[in-house]
C-alpha cells in the first residue's frame, strides 16, 4: 500500500467539485418532547451533534454533553424529509433512556454520545463517554460503555463496561470502529475506540470479552496546530486522536487527531494481537500531511478511497491509497465550516455532518442564522475513474 499522501494545497485555480445536496439543516436543534418531558433545562445554544450513522430508513444523530442543558444523547429522525428541512428530533430508543424524558435517569441510560456504528447483524453501536460538561466542568457520572441495539426492535441486545483498566481518568471515549473482518462478525467484532482527552486506543474483542490499551505520540494533539481559523472565526481547541477509517482490503487502521495536519495509520494485526508489551512500540505510519486541521475521516472498502476534510479550507477531499489518486470534492465556505463526521454508504453516497462548533464553542453561535446541517454527495461514477484527475496537487 502506498502511504504517500504529500501537503494539499489549494490554489485559486476553478476546481470541478460535485454538487452538495443539503438533506436537513437547523438554526438551534429541535426535539420531538413528550408532554411530561422535563425542559426547563434545555439549552439548545449548548446542543450540537457530532456523530451520525445512516440506515436504510433512518438518520441517526449522537449529541455528547459538551455542555449543560443537553436534553437527549441519541436522537433519529426519517431519512426521507424534505430537501434542507428541520425535522424534529426524537429521542432513540425513547425518551426513558435521556435526561428530558427520565428525571431518575441512572447509568443504563445514554449521558453522553459522540459516535455510533451499524453492525452486518443491524445492530446500532451506540459509545457512551459517561461524561457530562466535557467542556467546563469535566464531570464522569458513569462508566464509559458499548451499547448495541437491535434495528428491528429498537431493543438493547448487548452492553459492554469498558473496564477502569483500559481508562484514566480524564478518558473520553468519542470514536469507534467496528472490526468484522479478523475473527468473525457480530458479537465477535473487534473495536477500536479513540480515547481523545487522554489520548490512546482501546481494543476490545468481542468475542474474549477483553480490552487493551495502546497510546503513540502520533495520538497527541500538536500545540503548533491548536490554533484554527474557520471562515474568520479563530479559537484555539487541543483534541488528540478522534478520526478513524478502517480498510478492511489492506487490513489498516486510519486516525488522526483533531489538533494535526497529518493522517497517520497502523495495520490492525498489530492492534488485535492482544495488550501490547511493556516495552511494544506501535507501527504507526506517517500517511501525509493536509492543508490544515480536521475531524472526519471515511473509506470506501470497495476501492479503498479515503474522505477528508479540512477545516480552514472548508472542503471535503478524497485519497485513494492504493493509486494515490487524489480529488477535491467540495468546497463552500457556508456549508462545510466544520465537518464533523464523513459516512461512506454502499449505494455510493457520501454523507456529511457539518455545523458551527467553533461558534458554539466560543459562545458566539445564534438563531438567526443555519448552524448544523445534514449533506450528501452522490456519485454518478466512480470516485476515481480510470485517468486521474488533476485539479489539485499534493
Amino acid at each position: 500500500m502506498k502511504t504517500e499522501l504529500g501537503l494539499l494545497v489549494f490554489c485559486s485555480c476553478v476546481f470541478s467539485t460535485i454538487a452538495l445536496e443539503v438533506i436537513n439543516q437547523w438554526n438551534f436543534l429541535s426535539f420531538d418532547f413528550p408532554s411530561d418531558a422535563n425542559t426547563a433545562d434545555f439549552k439548545p445554544e449548548n446542543t450540537i451533534f457530532t456523530g451520525m450513522e445512516v440506515t436504510d430508513d433512518r438518520i441517526f444523530l449522537a449529541i455528547p454533553s459538551l455542555r449543560a442543558g443537553v436534553p437527549a444523547a441519541l436522537v433519529t429522525i426519517p431519512k426521507n424529509t424534505p430537501a434542507g428541512s428541520s425535522p424534529a428530533l426524537q429521542a432513540y430508543p425513547d425518551w426513558s433512556y435521556h435526561r428530558a424524558g427520565n428525571a431518575n435517569l441512572t447509568c443504563d441510560g445514554l449521558i453522553s454520545v459522540y459516535r455510533i456504528r451499524t453492525d452486518s447483524c443491524n445492530r446500532l453501536w451506540v459509545l457512551d463517554a459517561g461524561v457530562m460538561t466535557s467542556i467546563d466542568a469535566f464531570t464522569r457520572i458513569c462508566p464509559a460503555k458499548l451499547v448495541a441495539f437491535d434495528l428491528e426492535t429498537n431493543k438493547p441486545v448487548r452492553k459492554i463496561i469498558l473496564p477502569e483498566s483500559v481508562l484514566r481518568p480524564a478518558s473520553a471515549l468519542t470514536n469507534l470502529v467496528v472490526d468484522e473482518t479478523v475473527q468473525g462478525k457480530c458479537d465477535s467484532a473487534f473495536f477500536y475506540l479513540t480515547d481523545t482527552t487522554t489520548p490512546g486506543l482501546v481494543v476490545y474483542d468481542g468475542k474474549k470479552e477483553q480490552a487493551w490499551r495502546f497510546s503513540h505520540p502520533t495520538m497527541y494533539p500538536n500545540p503548533d496546530s491548536a490554533f484554527y481559523d474557520i471562515a474568520g472565526d479563530k479559537f484555539s481547541f487541543m483534541d488528540g486522536i478522534i478520526g478513524l477509517a478502517h480498510s478492511p482490503q489492506t487490513a489498516t487502521l486510519f486516525f488522526q487527531p483533531m489538533a494535526t495536519e497529518s493522517i497517520f495509520s497502523v495495520p490492525t494485526a498489530a492492534l488485535t494481537k492482544g495488550p501490547p508489551g511493556e516495552l511494544d512500540v506501535l507501527p504507526v505510519s506517517l500517511v501525509g500531511r493536509k492543508s490544515s486541521q480536521g475531524l472526519a475521516l471515511a473509506l470506501n472498502p470497495e476501492d479503498n478511497t479515503l474522505f477528508f476534510a479540512p477545516f480552514s479550507d472548508t472542503s471535503v477531499a478524497s485519497w485513494n491509497v492504493v493509486t494515490n489518486e487524489q480529488r477535491l470534492l467540495a468546497h463552500d465556505p457556508i456549508n462545510l465550516q466544520f465537518t464533523a463526521e464523513l459516512r461512506w454508504k454502499e449505494d455510493g453516497s457520501l454523507w456529511i455532518l457539518s455545523s458551527r462548533f467553533h461558534r458554539f464553542f466560543k459562545r458566539t453561535v445564534t438563531p438567526n442564522e443555519i448552524n448544523l446541517r445534514i449533506m450528501r454527495i452522490k456519485f454518478a461514477r466512480p470516485v476515481f475513474p480510470h485517468q486521474a484527475l488533476s485539479n489539485f496537487y499534493f
